[in-house]
């Protein structure tokens, strides 16, 4: 029995060996993530410079990472800064470019009549679960495709901070946070702010994901949905424009000192149809005059003299 069981037992080792190392084999990233950094750099998207820095590969642990990572301080050429470094892959930091220059500072110009210079982060690339969440679903944060973003800062040094200002600061302020979120809704996939759920109470988180594509182009959550609280201010001292008088359908007509007034028509009634005009009676070109007969001392007519009508002479 035992020289039996001894052949399969040197054929089924090996197995064990081979079974064992794929049990221990390192998971992998999804390799869409590496395909989509490098069409954004191939693409030119994103230009390095003193203030976006290429790093190098973050690789693990698990499947978290970034293979062509980038560190970030500054938007718009320097123009608007970071608090904190910020690790993110290519893909994001062009799209939040796209967000300052399109929604960010027009808003803030709009509303404070100045641009933002600094952005506060509270989170770029970490190797966690969604909303902090042990045993969850892996962020966003976990591929350097996301951001938190807790406040900016005004040219003059004013603070918006989002926990405080969201539901309390003032006006414009309020008007001008929900800008900045109405316009990342459009930029990017997944936008959640104050009023989303209890875990983004105190700032606006925004990424890339991918949930699937629809009629209309990817599916997009954002969340509260976007509000219009306030117009914006006035920036310059042109007076008001005038109250535009409403149209007549009849001419305003002036008449002279001692005139006497027109005598207008009633305005049509446009409920009634119109009625049609009576025809028009058919004339000769150049009709010549026809003589009229003359009364006699008798009371008859005297029918005109013939030879006074006469046929047009031709030329």
């Amino acid at each position: 029995m035992a020289r039996r069981v001894l052949p399969f037992l040197v054929l089924l080792g090996p197995l064990a060996v081979l079974g064992g190392c794929s049990l221990y084999q390192k998971p992998q990233r999804p390799a869409w993530r590496t395909s989509a950094e490098n069409a954004c750099f191939a693409q030119k998207r994103v230009q390095f410079s003193a203030y976006v820095q290429p790093a190098r590969e973050i690789s693990g642990p698990s499947i978290c990472g970034l293979t062509r990572p980038l560190k970030v301080v500054a938007l718009q050429g320097g123009a608007v800064q970071f608090n904190t470094t910020a690790t993110l892959d290519c893909s994001m930091v062009a799209e939040l470019d796209n967000w300052v220059s399109q929604t960010v500072q027009p808003a803030a110009q709009a509303r404070f009549g100045m641009p933002i210079v600094q952005i506060d982060t509270m989170g770029s690339y970490s190797c966690r679960g969604m909303n902090n969440q042990i045993g969850a679903r892996l962020s966003e944060h976990a591929f350097g495709n996301a951001l938190d973003i807790g406040g900016f800062t005004l040219a003059d040094g004013r603070k918006i901070v989002i926990r405080r200002d969201w539901t309390r600061g003032d006006e414009q302020t309020q008007a001008f946070l929900r800008d900045t979120q109405r316009g990342a809704c459009e930029i990017f996939t997944t936008v959640l702010a104050p009023g989303s759920n209890g875990f983004h109470y105190d700032h606006i988180h925004v990424d890339l994901a991918m949930h699937g594509n629809s009629s209309r182009g990817p599916r997009r959550i954002c969340k509260p949905a976007p509000q219009n609280l306030a117009p914006a201010p006035r920036r310059d001292d042109l007076p008001e424009a005038p109250d535009v008088e409403e149209e007549t359908d009849i001419a305003q007509v002036k008449t002279l000192p001692g005139a006497d007034a027109p005598n207008l028509r009633a305005a049509p009634d446009f409920a009634t149809p119109p009625q049609p005009l009576p025809p028009m009676r058919a004339f000769a070109a150049n009709p010549l005059p026809r003589p009229s007969a003359s009364l006699r001392e008798d009371g008859a007519f005297e029918p005109p003299d013939e030879d006074i009508v006469s046929t047009p002479r031709r030329r």
